[in-house]
């Protein structure tokens, strides 16, 4: 078993950072503080994610993507928001109904430029919740209608297999995907984690899983075989999601959160909420930039 350690690399502490993306084309770091309705600008400075800019949005904000040309594509609460390369900020498409004790969560871009994207129960609901995925038309498909807490989602190198994270029950899934046409096949078990809960995750150029584990203040590196094969600690025990950053993609970011700990914990743990970076081994697979049109 390989051991890492994380250092803090961020001044400023949030209740629930998620989502760490790098946008290869501005060279800079983007993650989203989702209750305060937040996405965070930033450059990637000696290690350490400095802030450049935010974006608001009223509402949470579950995940962000970039497009080549630099616009914006966030998962609100309930429905996509856009910022353009120009700023004028437009709310798009609805997901999920008014009425719905539901919010969109982690989301990612597939490797054709594809958003997908899934929900969360907001009040105890189980196994009722949706992953979807949108087309550059605009086009809404569901691939998922039966999770609690969908959470990350990565694919392999060559994007022939898809992963996603269901949380509250601890498992993550594995199916075959068709890169070019955004087809699923039969969704398996691959992983199921008790000791703590698995939440973002991100691949390496080798095809291992980097899952960040709420609860446990671990990054953990899986093979595509399931076998738990290294370990990132993290001076905060909410870790909540993780990416290969930086020009040769060769720093792990990780994001981690406040919520949900007493005083005595943010007292034992006065780090939590920070961002933190590893250098690892391995460098990351590239994500695909958003294909808005």
């Amino acid at each position: 078993m390989i051991g890492y350690r994380a250092v803090a690399a961020s001044t400023d502490a949030y209740e629930l950072a998620e989502g760490p993306l790098w946008d290869s084309e501005r060279e800079r770091v983007l993650w989203v503080d989702v209750n305060a309705g937040q996405v965070c600008i930033g450059d990637l400075c000696n290690g350490q994610a400095v802030l450049s800019a935010r974006v608001h949005l009223e509402g949470t904000a579950g995940a962000v993507v970039c497009s080549t040309a630099g616009e914006l594509l966030i998962a609100g609460a309930r429905e996509l928001h856009t910022i353009g390369a120009d700023g004028i900020h437009t709310v798009g498409t609805q997901l999920i109904a008014a009425g719905r004790a539901s919010r969109l969560n982690d989301g990612a871009c597939d490797p054709a430029g594809r958003f997908l994207v899934g929900s969360m129960a907001l009040d105890g609901r189980q196994r009722q919740e949706v992953l979807y995925r949108i087309d550059p038309g605009g086009e809404i498909t569901v691939i998922d209608d039966d999770l609690t807490l969908s959470n990350g989602l990565a694919w392999s190198p060559g994007g022939t297999s898809f992963y996603n994270v269901d949380s509250i029950p601890g498992v993550v899934w594995v199916r075959r995907y068709d890169p070019l046409r955004g087809t699923v096949g039969k969704r398996v078990e691959l992983l199921h984690i008790d000791e703590g809960m698995p939440d973002g995750l991100c691949v390496d150029v080798e095809g291992n899983l980097w899952i960040a584990i709420w609860g446990a203040g671990q990054v953990r590196r899986y093979t595509p075989g399931a076998e738990h094969v290294a370990t990132v600690e993290v001076a905060a025990p909410n870790v909540s999601s993780v990416a290969f950053v930086g020009r040769d993609q060769n720093v792990l970011l990780i994001t981690t959160a406040r919520e949900g700990l007493s005083p005595e914990q943010l007292a034992e743990f006065p780090h939590s909420g920070l961002l933190f970076t590893a250098q690892v081994d391995v460098t990351g697979h590239p994500t695909t930039p958003w294909v808005s049109r």
